[in-house]
């Protein structure tokens, strides 16, 4: 099956564009729910989350709604966090595990992750830490896309995070593949001239034409038919367009 969704849904910007005038922050991911079934929880990569955390999502949102989590940064770019800290994070995880809404780990890596086998190494503690919970992998340096790399993560029983963003000499660009159960898509935009330099979340402030989605059509169809889930997550999000584009998408897709 495949769920379209958002990069996080509590977003100022968002209220006229999606969300009614007046909105109340704490009332956005149930208004969130009635128009999509997916979203990502990015809050989680700033700081290490409670269990209070998922309740509160797990208990606004209906059954069959799916989540995907980010890892804490500090399992991802510090290094900082280890075994406790995944004993942590696992614990506070319970509330959607239990409900069936969990669907993964978004472990997105810096540009600074390099190909090599010390950090082939940190992939596998990851999944002995959440041996019990399906992690996906993002890649931001093209050192990665090789065969070797999609091997290994099969392997491991790891994810690989497909992702459409601009053509920049470094970067992944539009790599579709499939290492585990889950399919996974994120869509970042293709600002090009702001992807570097800029404040915030410039980089991002991107609306995909209809003929851009569609190049995905068939490469989605594609994935589906290789895993049991497959996930889209679109991250323009500045000024609702990741609303918009997730909409066109799951129409061209007849969900």
């Amino acid at each position: 099956m495949i769920y379209i969704g958002t990069s996080g849904y509590s977003y100022k910007d968002w209220i006229g564009p999606f969300y009614p005038e007046g909105i109340k922050d704490s009332y956005m991911l149930e208004y969130y729910s009635q128009h999509f079934n997916f979203t990502e929880v990015n809050s989680t990569y700033y700081h290490m989350p409670r269990l209070q955390l998922f309740e509160s999502l797990n208990k606004k949102t209906p059954d069959g709604f799916k989540f995907a989590v980010k890892l804490f940064g500090g399992f991802t770019h510090e290094r900082s966090a280890g075994a406790l800290e995944a004993q942590q994070f696992n614990y506070a995880l319970l509330p959607l595990i239990e409900s069936g809404k969990l669907t993964c780990l978004l472990a997105q890596f810096p540009y600074s992750f390099h190909y090599n086998e010390k950090n082939m190494e940190h992939l596998k503690r990851l999944k002995e830490w959440f041996e019990n919970i399906e992690v996906v992998i993002e890649f931001r340096n093209r050192e990665w896309i090789r065969s070797e790399t999609m091997q290994f993560l099969k392997k491991e029983g790891l994810g690989y995070v497909c992702v459409d963003e601009p053509d920049i000499k470094g970067l992944i660009k539009n790599v579709t593949a499939v290492t585990s159960r889950i399919s996974y898509l994120r869509m970042h935009g293709r600002n090009a001239q702001k992807w570097y330099g800029s404040e915030g979340s410039d980089r991002y402030n991107y609306l995909y034409s209809k003929d851009e989605l569609m190049e995905w059509v068939p490469r989605i169809k594609e994935m589906e038919k290789m895993s049991s889930i497959t996930l889209v997550a679109f991250n323009n999000h500045p000024i609702g367009k990741a609303i918009i584009n997730a909409r066109e998408l799951t129409d061209m897709l007849l969900i």
